[in-house]
């Protein structure tokens, strides 16, 4: 189904979105536009545009969608077997519901609440994080097809 060239420009759009993200949010040793869901939302934006699982929509909307739900559980309820499986269903739940699938987004709760993240979370790096990949998986897609790179 894939060949070398789809595969290395899949690679190649990886690495720049991952390392725009990691120059324009660098700050006192921090990176503060990154996460690690976001190396598996770039499989989706760079290797299978096409598929409605990377959608902007779904990007955006299903990684705050599920920080949310993170950073609420997180802040008013005790990080346990149950709370950490509770949370994790309900952002699938809700994902599911408001037509906002993004797979890579369903690590989002476990995450928050395993390292105790909180409210300013959402804004950097889950939203402006989450805008910027997909401009950029825009912009690349938009070179590539005119094939200027």
């Amino acid at each position: 189904m894939f060949n070398w060239t789809v595969s290395l420009s899949a690679g190649v759009g990886t690495m720049l979105a991952i390392s725009a993200l990691a120059l324009i949010g660098h700050h006192n040793q921090e990176y503060w536009l990154l996460m690690a869901a976001f190396g598996a939302s770039c499989v989706l934006i760079f290797a299978v545009p096409d598929s409605p699982l990377a959608k902007a929509r779904n990007v955006i909307a299903g990684h705050t969608l599920t920080a949310v739900v993170g950073v609420v559980f997180v802040t008013f309820v005790p990080v346990n077997a149950l709370s950490l499986g509770l949370a994790t269903g309900l952002a699938v739940m809700l994902m599911m519901l408001s037509k906002t699938v993004h797979p890579p987004a369903g690590a989002n709760p476990l995450f928050i609440m395993l390292t105790g993240k909180s409210w300013g979370f959402l804004l950097f790096p889950v939203l402006t994080g989450a805008i910027c990949l997909v401009l950029l998986g825009r912009v690349y897609h938009l070179i590539r097809k005119r094939k200027v790179v």
